[in-house]
């Protein structure tokens, strides 16, 4: 998601309100207030950790429209993204623009979400497939490359079982989306601690800022939610609890961490990759919480959500 910083040259100057980043966040903020309206009743009745919980597919419905708008803006730049031996690259970027705005819709405004999740994964899937896979086979010592290529697959897993979770004998999608997130949180856990300099979420080049303090504390306690979270998944018990948690402290590093790198990056770049950064994260921590709403319910956890999403889902 974060290639848009290919998407102008280094020497043009842009501020946050020119068209490359003022419509992809400005769509992300529109999403996200529509999602936070249309979740507003089921917020309300939710208690503890589902309060959190039920607010998955809002941050996930901000953070695909937030990419959406980024490929209906640079349809040029990202033309060459597209696989050589796929033709007609400018229409495949306005395509994937127009299915994240789509699925961002759908999300916000509840409305068929399955059919919509089920696309998103196996959309995510494909660009793991064809282009990030690749680039780490290409490059087996590159642990960027391979955090990408595990991240992915991390987002459709959350939209994967969610889909599950409102559809009969859905077991596959269940499991498919359990590996996915378990093997991806076990694997920047472990980036987290060999890598602590780096800006923790999904582990990427970008490093902590200097004025962030305890930056090592930071990484150190994002690992352990994220093997948390990976431990039990694969157990089996609190798995719902312990997903919700990682959810909310990625929501919480994109409050504190990603959002004020934004605001105060200067220079066309540096908004361009402070964007992508906040949503990035966002969206993790959005398919994150919709896997946990796909989790069996524990003592911790009492409200099954997913059961009541079911009566919203147009079929």
């Amino acid at each position: 998601m974060r290639a848009a910083r290919t998407c102008v040259s280094a020497g043009k100057r842009l501020t946050l309100f020119s068209h490359y980043i003022f419509w992809p966040w400005f769509a992300g903020v529109v999403f996200l207030i529509m999602g936070f309206i249309s979740v507003r009743k089921e917020f309300a009745i939710a208690t503890h950790l589902n309060k959190v919980i039920v607010l998955g597919r809002v941050f996930a419905a901000s953070a695909l429209a937030c990419f959406g708008a980024e490929h209906m803006v640079n349809i040029r730049p990202f033309s060459p993204m597209v696989p050589r031996w796929i033709p007609f690259h400018p229409f495949w970027v306005v395509f994937v623009g127009l299915a994240l705005l789509a699925a961002g819709l759908s999300l916000a405004w509840n409305r068929y979400i399955r059919l919509s999740s089920t696309l998103t994964a196996i959309m995510l899937f494909l660009f793991a497939i064809m282009l990030h896979i690749p680039r780490a086979v290409a490059n087996p010592h590159d642990r960027i490359a391979w955090a990408v290529a595990l991240r992915e697959p991390a987002f459709a897993g959350g939209f994967l079982a969610f889909a599950g979770s409102l559809a009969p004998r859905s077991k596959p999608f269940m499991l498919i989306g359990r590996f996915t997130n378990v093997i991806a949180f076990f694997f920047f856990a472990v980036m987290h601690i060999l890598h602590p300099q780096n800006a923790p979420g999904v582990p990427l080049e970008k490093l902590t800022p200097a004025w962030m303090p305890w930056p090592h504390v930071l990484a150190t306690i994002t690992a352990l939610f994220l093997l948390a979270a990976g431990v039990t998944i694969l157990i089996d018990r609190y798995a719902r609890t312990a997903a919700a948690w990682l959810g909310l402290w990625m929501v919480y590093l994109t409050l504190v961490l990603y959002l004020p790198i934004l605001l105060t990056d200067s220079g066309g770049m540096q908004l361009i990759e402070g964007v992508n950064y906040v949503f990035d994260t966002l969206l993790f921590a959005g398919t994150i919480l919709l896997l946990a709403s796909a989790l069996p319910e524990t003592s911790a956890v009492n409200l099954p959500l997913q059961h009541r999403a079911q009566d919203h889902v147009a079929t």
